[in-house]
């Protein structure tokens, strides 16, 4: 029950923090990001394997321009980012 919980406050945070200025989003939305694999893996070891698959769809495609952004990131590449 505390995980249907937790997983409920990541989604209402992760939406409220969408709907801020894009300057203010930086360290919210890293926490979030940090925060969502964890929360994968424990729906994957008390649900189960199939859940924790659509849970991290649902994370990638909510988080789809941070992740391309480390990404490229990670790959060498200089991105500009929107002020």
């Amino acid at each position: 029950m505390t995980l249907a919980w937790l997983c409920l406050m990541w989604v209402f945070l992760s939406a409220t923090v969408a709907t801020l200025p894009l300057r203010i989003q930086f360290i919210p939305g890293a926490i979030l990001l940090v925060a969502g694999p964890v929360l994968i893996i424990v729906i994957g070891l008390q649900v189960g394997f199939v859940f924790s698959v659509i849970a991290l769809a649902a994370y990638v495609s909510m988080f789809r321009n941070p992740l391309l952004f480390l990404l490229a990131r990670l790959r060498g590449r200089k991105i500009e980012v929107p002020r």
